[in-house]
């Protein structure tokens, strides 16, 4: 098949691009400066820069004429202090490109699908509530955001293209957001590495995680099952609690993790991205695992030694 894909150049992006390769399918990676995506690419997959209304680059071609549209693109929520204007970048980086996305489709013209991520924040702070993909919206910024996402994604499916949704969770990998919970302060030494490592706030709010070779896997069983079509979680089946996450994490560096970093400190460092650290979605792949989806990984222990690769 012909595939393009957006956020080609992210922690997700390159992993299915080079799965997409091994698996023989065609790739076409859209990119802000083709140049510099050529050097961080898997061989094989073409680099065309997008944006530009005259697509000189050719890159709404690209999308029309493709099988599939895999769109991955968008600012990180994580490592950074949330501002009005960050908060603003969040909303254009995953609005907008969904939209120019979108707009770019012919209604005699277009790919069979377009699979879109989301994110789990859309249910925002549920408490102890299992939640899956039929459960409402939440009301705060990263649910405000997941809903109007996914919105845009959905005009697609008014010329027939079918639209998959996969809500992404906390993906376990080197480079993605476990560097950022090792990682949670501004400094660049890590509190487990000197054993002050701990739980957020309480702890008590659900993680809903996900090994990022199996969020890489959904993703791809999404492009070549004809049959997937409208919302998935990208969640383990057995999310946990930020107390035991720490626990289980603490145990796999060999270090303690009895010192948390309160509530308080966490709102004062990184500004209202703290209401997302200290709340949680107890969220479950249902619509993944009634399809007959298998997880590689749905053990925390399992999944935390993979990616710090600990026997």
């Amino acid at each position: 098949m012909q595939i393009v894909v957006t956020g080609a150049t992210g922690f997700i992006g390159k992993a299915v691009c080079s799965e997409l390769i091994l698996k023989g399918h065609t790739v076409v990676a859209l990119t802000r400066d083709a140049l510099k995506a050529s050097l961080q690419l898997p061989q094989g997959v073409t680099p065309i820069e997008w944006g530009r209304a005259d697509d000189k680059s050719g890159w709404k071609r690209s999308c029309t004429e493709c099988d599939v549209v895999i769109h991955l693109a968008g600012e990180s929520v994580g490592g950074q202090r949330w501002t009005p204007e960050s908060q603003a970048k969040l909303m254009d980086s995953r609005i907008d490109t969904t939209r120019n996305i979108v707009d770019s489709f012919k209604t005699d013209t277009h790919p069979a699908r377009l699979i879109s991520a989301s994110a789990v924040g859309y249910y925002g702070d549920t408490g102890d509530t299992e939640i899956t993909e039929s459960s409402p919206p939440g009301k705060d910024f990263l649910a405000g955001l997941a809903e109007i996402w996914e919105k845009e994604a959905d005009r697609a499916s008014l010329i027939g293209v079918k639209v998959v949704k996969i809500r992404i969770g906390i993906v376990l990998g080197v480079g993605g957001a476990l560097s950022k919970l090792l990682y949670p302060l501004p400094i660049p030494i890590s509190p487990w590495k000197i054993g002050l490592g701990g739980p957020l706030g309480s702890g008590r709010q659900w993680m809903p995680w996900i090994h990022h070779r199996d969020i890489v896997k959904l993703i791809l069983w999404a492009v070549e099952n004809e049959d997937a079509s409208g919302v998935y979680n990208g969640t383990s089946p057995n999310p946990v609690r930020n107390s035991e996450f720490s626990r289980v994490l603490g145990r796999c560096l060999h270090r303690p993790a009895i010192f948390p970093i309160p509530a308080p400190v966490l709102r004062l460092i990184v500004g209202g991205f703290a209401e997302a650290l200290l709340g949680g979605q107890k969220a479950i792949p249902q619509a993944a695992l009634e399809a007959g989806f298998k997880f590689e990984f749905d053990n925390i222990q399992k999944a935390l030694m993979d990616v710090l690769n600990k026997d």
